[in-house]
């Protein structure tokens, strides 16, 4: 595997660019946007637009699909009837991986494919999703893993945190207090990409994965810490019970072998603490 195409240069997806190419593979990379065209081939990227719509996908060059892996990296949007509007965005993508003859697939999807039911989640569970943008992406992933002209492997990953990510911005905003026992499940940046990495040179395709720190502290202790560090205010937590998933990543962990940079998010605080 040589040529690696990536839909969506954005906050996972140009790090990620950025670290293919510097481990010597041939990235093409795209964007919603022509003026964001620059930024990538300021750093290698091979630069291509692209628009998924419902009804059709605008691209002029279609020499984004001539390559050995496309990573799908666009979440859904937060917009009505996203629940119909990005499955039929997938379909049309779908159309070009047949016709262009896309041979591996790695889609980023999320932990929000599972509902909160007091326990912990593995990739076996029904997928039940209570948001829009997780009924979305389960409808998503099964477009894509149940084509048989391509093989496809799905990364569940948990809440982004990391580079320009503050994660204590989200709870700073909430006036009512919040239930401060529940647990977070949250990744880093980095291990993001190690983890898309290591699938990619180990080969691992026709998989389905969670990817979430292993430790999951609560969330009173995650966020009041964060707070301290960014300087932000923490909201008031409360001890009331609410539903809860914990996301268990051991399958990911034992199939790669892969160590997390940091198994816990308060590993990434005391880092930017430090600092």
């Amino acid at each position: 595997m040589k040529r690696i195409s990536i839909l969506g240069c954005g906050w996972l997806g140009f790090p990620l660019a950025e670290k293919l190419l510097a481990e010597g593979f041939q990235v093409k990379g795209s964007v919603t946007t022509r003026s964001k065209l620059k930024n990538l081939s300021a750093v290698g990227i091979e630069p291509y637009c692209m628009v998924l719509n419902e009804e059709k996908v605008q691209l002029k060059d279609a020499g984004f699909f001539d390559t050995d892996l496309v990573i799908v990296a666009i979440p859904p949007k937060r917009v009505d009837f996203i629940e119909t509007i990005f499955p039929a965005q997938i379909k049309q993508l779908i159309g070009l991986l047949e016709k262009y003859q896309v041979p591996r697939v790695l889609f980023i999807s999320s932990t929000s494919v599972y509902n909160e039911l007091g326990g912990k989640v593995t990739e076996e569970d029904v997928l039940l999703p209570e948001k829009p943008s997780g009924k979305a992406l389960v409808l998503a992933e099964l477009l894509l893993t149940q084509n048989r002209n391509f093989k496809t492997t799905v990364l569940r990953f948990g809440g982004l945190i990391g580079a320009d990510r503050n994660p204590a911005r989200f709870l700073s905003r909430k006036v009512d207090a919040v239930s401060g026992g529940k647990p977070v499940n949250l990744i880093h940046q980095d291990d993001c990409i190690g983890i898309i990495l290591e699938i990619i040179n180990q080969q691992v395709w026709g998989e389905t994965f969670n990817a979430c720190c292993p430790v999951h502290p609560s969330r009173q202790d995650f966020y009041e810490r964060a707070s301290k560090v960014s300087g932000i205010p923490a909201p008031e937590f409360s001890d009331e019970k609410v539903p809860f998933k914990l996301v268990d990543s051991s399958r990911l962990i034992h199939r790669l072998n892969y160590e997390f940079k940091y198994p816990s998010p308060l590993d990434y605080l005391n880092l930017v603490n430090a600092e």
